[in-house]
């Protein structure tokens, strides 16, 4: 009997390390185990319901930074401890942040379609679009991968504010109220965490305060943008634009996204590089050898 378990796919060179290191069969089915860790990603998560079936679970490894997907507090209650893979793919979702944000400003894939389909070769001419540098970039969320964004912006001769739980004590400007940091940004980068406590986070409010100028980039979670307050301000005009990587329904986006050239919109591709994945997939393989042998995780949540 192995004292690891899979819930849900996993990247075949983590399966494989699994299997071959632990003998770690996949959880189907309405089947039951009697391991003690599972390892698991945010594409599936490990929900009170899966927890029942694993009866001496007592710790998650989870593929990912965002662990939303996992009932942590039921996991808290039943004093199962949970990992996720933090740090390693910080760069990686910059890079992206920061490429949204010059894509959506400057029309970039917008400007590609426009070459391609003929209309530059027969005469005609793109529209001139917002300067990046410059301009007020409002940072939702200022944990190690917002720093990482606040800091690329701010080479790029970006002005930074930043929305947070708590007053980081950095540089740049910090805005308590949500709303003040929308009306004071000319792109508002969403970069916070998951789950319940954002959901709609950046409601119909918070868009009419971004303002018919500015742009919003979505590189947190699907659920903390109110998408169909999303829609209906940019059918209004109410922003100029959107950069979307999440989406609440993955991989399902809004059909009415789906033609709208003033939003660049990304398959949920942020973390993926080769060396942030290896990275991701070995943290969670260290979090499982240190359990084994220590009962402690790498990596534990909060």
């Amino acid at each position: 009997m192995s004292r690891v378990v899979r819930v849900g796919p996993l990247m075949p060179y983590l399966e494989e390390a699994l299997v071959r290191d632990h003998g770690a069969p996949l959880l189907a089915g309405s089947g039951t185990s009697d391991a003690e860790i599972a390892v698991t990603s945010y594409g599936t998560g490990v929900t009170a319901e899966t927890m029942d079936r694993l009866p001496r679970l007592k710790a998650i490894a989870s593929f990912g930074v965002g662990y939303d997907t996992t009932d942590v507090a039921e996991a808290a209650r039943r004093g199962i401890s949970v990992a996720n893979t933090p740090h390693v793919l910080d760069d990686a979702v910059a890079e992206v942040a920061v490429g949204l944000v010059i894509d959506v400003m400057r029309g970039l894939s917008e400007s590609d379609r426009f070459v391609r389909r003929g209309a530059w070769a027969a005469g005609e001419r793109f529209r001139l679009t917002r300067q990046v540098s410059g301009a007020r970039a409002g940072i939702v969320g200022l944990g190690r991968i917002g720093t990482a964004i606040a800091r690329r912006l701010a080479a790029l001769d970006m002005q930074i504010g930043y929305y947070s739980r708590t007053d980081k004590g950095v540089e740049w400007p910090f805005h308590p109220d949500l709303l003040t940091l929308a009306k004071a940004s000319d792109v508002l980068v969403v970069v916070t965490a998951g789950g319940p406590e954002t959901a709609g986070l950046i409601s119909a409010q918070v868009l009419e305060a971004l303002g018919p100028d500015s742009f919003l980039v979505n590189v947190a979670r699907g659920s903390v943008v109110d998408e169909d307050a999303l829609v209906a301000a940019l059918e209004a005009g109410a922003i100029a634009g959107a950069g979307l990587d999440v989406y609440a329904d993955e991989p399902h986006v809004p059909p009415a996204l789906l033609g709208r050239d003033d939003v660049v919109l990304l398959p949920h591709l942020a973390s993926g590089t080769t060396q942030t994945r290896q990275a991701m997939a070995d943290l969670v393989l260290a979090n499982v050898a240190c359990w084994l042998e220590t009962g402690e995780l790498v990596t534990p949540v909060d």
